[in-house]
């Protein structure tokens, strides 16, 4: 028989073992979960040939807004905002997503406040449409923003995905409105032109943020921030191609009395080729490397090909 002090002893080290043997399945368990989590969430969808349902599409209405609302409702709801997403949430360890979201709502922002300030009204003097008002307000909101936001209050906040969500029910109530006669859509190249403008310079921001990136590294695939980057200029390009192409529609009376359709097919096909790059590691080597490329110079070269091309829009129309 044992003595009580080797009892002791024994279940002390079945007790130790025991703890560790729970501690080991606890770190290999998060060691699988996280990855596959990640993996599970990550979805950066650049799909050019998203297209919008026949219910979304309403007589009257803006194909335009009806595709920003379709492109919102489909990051925010359906695949799921994880740009703010903190930490335990395996989707906070994401990257590349993030940033695609990010740059994707920002040109639903860019395209909300045009709507605001030269779309949606008749002239620059008339009302300013309140649910698009609504609107820009609330797509400018930060997207890292969860429901905690310590750098400004202790208290709870809105989140940025719900301020999304409501913004897009915003944009839904202009056009459904639009469709029934009670909003105003004002089809004038004039408008158009004040949006390419807007559209061309924040891709010249974009080509900036490129250069500026392509110009701090040449470590090839080995820079950790060119990502970023390329991302979130993807993100940029997509959401403006997704908006021009269905501008393109709204606007079709125009674009074909003043001839510039051939134009704005090319710049679309710019825009489209730039949003669909999708290297499996972005590399931000020599502009002439054979190993290591600079993809962030292959994308500005499609950038700003789609700039100049909205340039040349923008001028024939001024004829």
């Amino acid at each position: 028989m044992f003595s009580a002090e080797t009892r002791y002893t024994v279940n002390e080290w079945f007790t130790t073992r025991k703890k560790l043997v729970i501690g080991l399945i606890v770190v290999v368990l998060l060691l699988i979960f996280y990855p596959v989590s990640m993996l599970i969430a990550h979805k950066v969808n650049a799909d050019v040939d998203f297209t919008l349902a026949e219910e979304e599409l309403a007589p009257g209405g803006s194909r335009a807004v009806a595709m920003s609302i379709a492109l919102i409702d489909r990051e925010v709801e359906q695949t799921g905002w994880v740009a703010n997403k903190p930490f335990p949430f395996p989707s906070s360890l994401l990257d590349n997503m993030p940033n695609f979201q990010i740059g994707l709502m920002y040109a639903m922002s860019r395209f909300s406040i045009e709507l605001t300030d030269e779309l949606g009204r008749s002239r620059g003097s008339s009302q300013v449409d309140p649910d698009l008002d609504k609107a820009s307000g609330l797509l400018k909101y930060d997207g890292k923003i969860w429901i905690w936001d310590p750098s400004t209050s202790l208290l709870p906040t809105a989140s940025a995905d719900r301020q999304y969500i409501a913004g897009k029910k915003a944009l839904m109530r202009y056009n459904d409105r639009l469709a029934q006669g009670q909003a105003v859509f004002d089809r004038r190249a004039d408008n158009l032109i004040a949006f390419l403008e807007r559209v061309g310079a924040d891709l010249g921001s974009s080509s900036a943020s490129l250069d500026l990136r392509a110009n701090a590294s040449d470590a090839g695939w080995f820079d950790l921030y060119a990502d970023d980057v390329f991302y979130a200029t993807k993100g940029r390009l997509y959401g403006y191609y997704m908006i021009l192409r269905e501008l393109g529609a709204d606007y079709q009376d125009i674009i074909a009395e003043k001839k510039v359709g051939t134009v704005w097919q090319k710049m679309l096909d710019n825009l489209r080729t730039a949003a669909e790059m999708d290297p499996m590691i972005i590399s931000n080597g020599y502009n002439d490397g054979l190993m290591m490329p600079s993809h962030l110079a292959v994308q500005g070269f499609y950038l700003l090909r789609a700039r100049t091309q909205l340039k040349e829009v923008a001028n024939i129309l001024l004829k």
